[in-house]
């Protein structure tokens, strides 16, 4: 049986994009449920979901619903041992989790003036002094990570876990609006932007146009550093 996930538009949604992957990196079957969310209708559909209000929420096949992506996450690897959301290793799992929970609550000022899109890359973004300070914090607690759990693999802790499905959206961001960053997190936004499940996702966003363009912004854009 499988799982019923609600998400929003592909293209935008950074959250949508962090619970989806929970499902398809860790093969766990899911049925993907569209909800409104540029059109207007997403508190209608989640309304059977009560008192779920945000993407993504999903549906256990028990018809238990699980609202936020923590506990998504966390349901998923109780239900699922064997799917390895989580690294192996003890003081691993314990740093993933901090990532994880760290990304739930922070970096507002990156989050707020860079929404996640898909569609193209930004030139001539203005980074902000609060922008900057978000991302020297993800240069220090992701180096960390790279430096004591990677085992030169291209993942957080060597082999893909929860944490990376959290910071997917922070790579899309990066890659959206041209970042300054350090070689080893450049290097982390091409195995985001390469990744097979990835370009699924932004190859079905970009199958739907918008207009207006949620988030647009007045600079000029060049292509997507990764093709689809």
């Amino acid at each position: 049986m499988s799982y019923d996930l609600f998400i929003g538009d592909k293209s935008f949604s950074s959250w949508s994009l962090r619970g989806w992957l929970l499902f398809e990196k860790f093969g766990i079957p899911v049925n993907e449920i569209m909800v409104g969310l540029y059109s207007g209708t997403m508190k209608e559909d989640l309304a059977p979901l009560a008192p779920a209000r945000f993407v993504p929420t999903a549906r256990t096949p028990e018809g238990w619903v699980i609202g936020e992506s923590i506990a998504l996450a966390e349901t998923l690897a109780e239900r699922h041992p064997e799917a390895g959301l989580w690294p192996k290793d003890a003081e691993a799992r314990i740093y993933a989790r901090w990532l994880v929970a760290e990304m739930h609550a922070g970096f507002t000022a990156l989050r707020g003036a860079c929404p996640m899109q898909l569609l193209h890359q930004y030139q001539g973004f203005e980074v902000t002094d609060t922008v900057k300070s978000d991302l020297a914090r993800l240069e220090t607690v992701l180096s960390h990570a790279f430096e004591n759990f990677a085992d030169d693999g291209p993942w957080l802790f060597g082999v893909y876990s929860a944490a990376d499905a959290f910071y997917a959206p922070v790579a899309a961001r990066i890659a959206g609006y041209d970042l300054p960053v350090s070689d080893r997190l450049k290097a982390y936004v091409r195995a985001h932007l390469s990744d097979p499940a990835f370009k699924k996702w932004r190859k079905e966003g970009l199958e739907i146009s918008y207009d207006p363009v949620p988030y647009a912004m007045d600079l000029p854009v060049t292509e997507w550093p990764e093709p689809v």
